[in-house]
């Protein structure tokens, strides 16, 4: 149990010194994610479009590449679940930015999962280190449940709000996750 302490005591003291090293970062990224959440709250339409677009280009661009470096490999033991699998981020890259709208429809859905599993990760990592981060460790902890909360929301309303509520969601978590960065960037401040 000693040992478990002072592993805990060792990653504080760390996560302590990194933040105290680079509060400034992450204080400009809070207010970028808080900035950009806000434009997408005030256009949750344009926002669900541009991210499926964005989201449409990362798997065509990702499944090219797969496809190259499968080829290029003189020994790929895995070559037909490479293949299927560039194959597949191809398709779905392109159909997503050929079709944004019903794209979006579809990564709601998978936005959904991803907030609860968000929501789990800032709740446990909360309250793991809310001894190291004491000034800042209920933010993270309001920014888990508000993600478990916009989840409850996507899972409600899916299919019919899935070609606005993917921006709004994505910036209502933008701009929590963004505060919950500024409130942790003002406490490493302290560790400067």
């Amino acid at each position: 149990m000693a040992s478990l302490d002072m592993n805990l005591g060792t990653m504080q003291r760390a996560m302590r010194g990194a933040l105290g090293a680079n509060w400034q970062l992450l204080m400009i990224q809070g207010i970028a994610m808080i900035i950009l959440g806000v434009v997408a709250v005030i256009w949750p339409f344009v926002a669900t479009i541009a991210f499926a677009f964005f989201v449409g280009w990362l798997f065509l661009i990702s499944g090219i590449v797969g496809l190259v470096a499968m080829f290029s490999a003189s020994d790929t033991p895995a070559f037909l679940w490479t293949l299927v699998t560039a194959a597949l981020s191809i398709v779905a890259g392109a159909l997503l930015i050929w079709k944004p709208v019903e794209g979006a429809v579809s990564l709601t859905l998978v936005l959904g999962v991803f907030f609860i599993a968000e929501g789990i990760f800032q709740i446990v990592t909360s309250t793991a280190y809310r001894d190291a981060l004491a000034g800042s460790w209920g933010w993270m902890l309001a920014s888990g449940i508000a993600d478990l909360v916009l989840a409850l929301i996507v899972i409600l309303g899916w299919p019919e709000s899935g070609t606005w509520v993917l921006g709004l969601l994505v910036g209502i978590n933008l701009a929590t996750s963004g505060g919950a960065m500024v409130i942790a960037a003002f406490e490493g401040r302290k560790y400067a």
